[in-house]
């Protein structure tokens, strides 16, 4: 009953954190003459990031480095297959072409280069730094390169609210709408706290490890503000930050929360065999895999959604089942290798191909020369 309750209490602080950020983020944007795409890569995105940042470094100092990376995997896998996915059958997401020419391949490049550093075993404490050095490298690209095209700033004064105030109520002072998303992002950071703390101990009587307790539980747990933040920012017409927002966090996700882990870690970071072996390329596979779903049309459409949503269940189920050692693990295995994965691949491989020889194609004109 007081398990029921935590979690009762967790979610509902996470809505309302949740509708506070979005609310302040997509003001904040019109205050600072910055676009809702950067807010949701930057602001947005750290501060969903939050709770990732305190259950990492939390497990690394109490020595359960297992959970920290894992936590750290299992969101950004969560974040892409689960959170986009449900948002994307929710509502169809329009993607801005910033993240198809730089957000994305980013992401991709962090995921390889986490991969890389883990090869040897551990991420060392400079890798750490090295990757504290890049999140604030790109931090700062994403400003300046705001500030330098002001044009792109909607002029909609009601951006991210709809509640049709005037535009005076719609531009308040900046200092009121950082205060609104920091009230929001405490109650994202306490409502995940108590959802993470039920679920744990339920997954934690059941007897599984540290590093799945990371990868699912305690991943999908960090993970609710960004499912809270991206869920309520399509539903109020702000579909770039929502996008933006999964982005941003699994890019500072690597290279801020594993990074500051790392480098608070006395002796860096383990990286499990098993981790090594599965979960990073899986992670690394997501992240190229937003590639073409995110250029095709710039959209991505509910299918899509649902196909995400169905490789995060049958991953889920694969830890679940190799956790246990389950006698259909092998054949459960297979039946991914040999059908489910190859299939997908020529799916996406033709409908880009399409999407292409559609782009390259010529305007088809009617008979009286009108297009």
């Amino acid at each position: 009953m007081m398990l029921t309750l935590t979690f009762l209490g967790g979610l509902a602080l996470l809505l309302l954190g949740a509708d506070l950020l979005v609310r302040g983020a997509s003001r904040l944007a019109l205050a600072l003459g910055l676009t809702p795409i950067v807010v949701g890569l930057t602001v947005v995105s750290i501060g969903t990031s939050a709770p990732e940042l305190a259950i990492s470094v939390g497990g690394a100092l109490a020595g359960t480095p297992d959970l920290a990376l894992g936590n750290i995997v299992g969101s950004n896998i969560a974040n892409v297959l689960l959170i986009l996915g449900l948002v994307a059958l929710v509502t169809p997401l329009v993607v801005h072409r910033q993240l198809v020419w730089l957000d994305v391949p980013l992401m991709i490049g962090a995921s390889l280069l986490v991969f890389a550093m883990a090869v040897d075993g551990r991420i060392a404490r400079w890798e750490g730094g090295v990757l504290v050095a890049a999140a604030i490298a790109y931090i700062l690209f994403l400003v300046r390169m705001a500030r330098r095209h002001p044009e792109q700033v909607p002029e909609d004064p009601h951006l991210g609210d709809g509640d049709g105030d005037g535009d005076a109520e719609a531009r308040p002072g900046t200092l009121r709408q950082l205060l609104l998303m920091a009230a929001g992002l405490a109650l994202l950071v306490a409502g995940a706290r108590l959802l993470v703390q039920a679920a744990t101990a339920i997954a934690g009587a059941l007897g599984l490890s540290d590093l799945v307790i990371g990868l699912t539980v305690v991943a999908v747990g960090t993970s609710l503000p960004e499912i809270a933040t991206s869920l309520l920012s399509s539903l109020r017409g702000q579909r770039d930050l929502a996008v933006g927002n999964i982005v941003g966090s699994n890019i500072f996700n690597l290279l801020l929360v594993l990074g500051g882990t790392a480098l608070v870690a006395s002796d860096g970071i383990p990286v499990a065999a098993t981790a090594l072996r599965f979960d990073l390329p899986v992670m690394t596979a997501v992240a190229v895999a937003c590639l073409p779903i995110f250029f095709v049309g710039h959209c991505i459409r509910r299918w899509e959604g649902a196909l995400f949503v169905g490789y995060y269940l049958a991953y889920t189920a694969y830890l679940l089942m190799a956790a246990s050692s389950h006698d259909a693990l092998d054949d459960f295995r297979l039946v991914m290798q040999a059908v489910v994965m190859p299939l997908t691949l020529v799916t996406l491989a033709v409908v880009t191909w399409r999407h292409l020889r559609a782009r390259a194609a010529p305007p088809t004109n009617t008979a009286d020369g009108s297009p």
